[in-house]
C-alpha cells in the first residue's frame, strides 16, 4: 500500500472498488432494473433574469404629496399639524370649460333657428309679432300668393325693394352700414331696409325703432334669404304687411279699401297699396271706399306716400323695367292670377269678403255693407 492508501487507513479508491466488485457478484445482490422509457422530459423554460434598473447614486424615498389625509377632508386639501406645508396649487383656468359650453350653445341655437326658417317653405303661422301685439281687433285673412294680382306684387317690389331678385343675400352690407352711419349721427337716410328686413321684423319683432332692434334683425333676414325662395318670401310679406290701422295682408287690404279680391286689382289701385307700407298707421278707409289720409298725418304723410307712388314713382319704375312683367320675373314668378282661375273659390284664394271685413265695414261703413251683399 502507498503513503495515500495508509493515510486513509484502507479507505482508498482501489479498496473500495475492489469491495463493491465482491458485494457484486454473492448472489444475494439486488437485480439492478433498467430505468423505463417516457418520452422525452418536457423542456423547462428559463426565465431571464431580473434586470434592475441601476441608479448612478442612491435616490432618496419620495413621500406622497398629500400623505395622510383622508378621503372626506374638504378640498384643497389642508397639512396636518406637524406636517410640512402642501405644495400650493396652480387655480384652474374656467375659460376652456366656458368656451366650449357656448360654442356649443350657439351651434344649437344656429340649427334650431335654421329648422325654424326652413319649415316656413310650407308652414305658415297664424300671425305675426305685430298682429300679436296690436290692441284692437286684428283684421287678417290669409291669400296664397297665386291669388293676388302680379300688379300688387310688382308695385310692392319696385316701391321697396326693387333689387331683391338681383340680390344673392338679404341686403347689402354697404346700405346697411351707411343706414347705421346715418342712425348714429341724425343724418337722413339714403337706403331703407329691404323686404327680408321688413319682413324678419313684422314676423319676430315690435315696431321699437331702436338700434339694438335693427342690429338683431339681420340674424333672421339672412335666415330668411338663404333658407327661403323670393316668391315665398314675397308670399309672406304680402300677407303680414300692415296696410292700415289693425289691418293686416293683403287679403284685408284689398276687400276693405277697393271692396274686391286680391287677384282682380286694378293697376293703380295696386300701386296705392303699396303706397301704404311706409305709414300705415296714417291711412283712413274714405266712405264708399277709397283711399286717404287723415288730417292729423304729419309729412312725409300717406297721402304724400301713397298719390307719389300710384302717379309719378311707380309708373317710372315700371317703365324703366320695361313692364311689370319683368319686375316680376326677377323673383321667380312667371305666371299670373289668371292661371290659377281653377282653384276658385277655394280656402286661401280669398274670393269672398273675410268675416272680420264685413264685421269692421258693418261698424265704419254699415251702407256699403248693405251696398256689397
Amino acid at each position: 500500500m502507498g503513503p495515500f492508501e495508509r493515510r486513509v487507513e484502507g479507505r482508498c479508491t482501489r479498496c473500495v472498488a475492489a469491495r463493491l466488485r465482491a458485494w457484486a457478484a454473492t448472489p444475494e445482490a439486488p437485480v439492478r432494473r433498467e430505468p423505463q422509457d417516457r418520452g422525452p422530459k418536457p423542456r423547462r423554460l428559463r426565465r431571464p433574469p431580473l434586470q434592475w434598473p441601476r441608479r448612478s447614486e442612491p435616490q432618496p424615498r419620495r413621500e406622497p404629496e398629500y400623505a395622510g389625509l383622508r378621503r372626506t377632508e374638504p378640498w384643497p386639501p389642508v397639512a396636518r399639524p406637524g406636517q410640512p406645508p402642501l405644495p400650493a396649487q396652480p387655480p384652474r383656468n374656467p375659460w376652456p370649460t366656458r368656451a366650449k359650453w357656448a360654442g356649443a350653445a350657439v351651434a344649437a341655437l344656429v340649427l334650431i333657428a335654421l329648422t325654424a326658417t326652413a319649415s316656413l317653405r310650407v308652414w305658415t303661422p297664424a300671425s305675426s309679432r305685430f298682429m300679436r301685439i296690436d290692441d284692437g281687433p286684428v283684421t287678417y285673412q290669409y291669400v296664397s300668393l297665386d291669388h293676388v294680382s302680379r300688379y300688387v306684387v310688382a308695385s310692392v317690389i319696385a316701391h321697396e325693394d326693387d333689387q331683391m331678385g338681383l340680390r344673392a343675400q338679404a341686403f347689402h352690407w354697404g346700405d346697411y352700414a351707411d343706414r347705421a352711419r346715418a342712425h348714429l349721427t341724425g343724418a337722413p337716410q339714403q337706403t331703407y331696409s329691404t323686404i327680408p328686413q321688413q319682413l324678419a321684423k313684422n314676423m319676430f319683432f315690435t315696431p321699437d325703432q331702436s338700434a339694438i332692434r335693427k342690429a338683431v334683425e339681420t340674424v333672421p333676414s339672412i335666415l330668411l334669404s338663404s333658407t327661403l325662395p323670393d316668391a315665398r318670401i314675397m308670399e309672406l310679406y304680402l300677407n303680414y304687411a300692415q296696410f292700415g290701422p289693425d289691418l293686416y295682408g293683403v287679403c284685408a287690404a284689398s276687400w276693405y279699401y277697393f271692396d274686391t279680391a286680391p287677384w282682380e286689382m286694378y293697376p293703380y289701385h295696386a300701386m296705392q297699396l303699396a303706397g301704404m307700407l311706409p305709414n300705415p298707421e296714417d291711412v283712413v278707409r274714405l266712405p264708399g271706399g277709397g283711399v286717404a289720409a287723415p288730417a292729423y298725418a304729419q309729412y312725409p304723410s300717406a297721402a304724400f306716400h301713397i298719390n307719389g307712388a300710384a302717379n309719378v314713382d311707380l309708373p317710372a319704375r315700371f317703365a324703366g323695367w320695361g313692364g311689370w312683367e319683368n319686375i316680376v320675373a326677377s323673383v321667380g314668378i312667371e305666371d299670373s292670377a289668371a292661371d290659377h282661375a281653377d282653384d276658385r273659390p277655394s280656402e286661401d284664394s280669398c274670393s269672398t269678403m273675410p268675416e272680420p271685413v264685413r264685421q269692421r265695414l258693418a261698424v265704419e261703413d254699415p251702407g256699403f255693407v248693405s251696398r256689397s251683399q
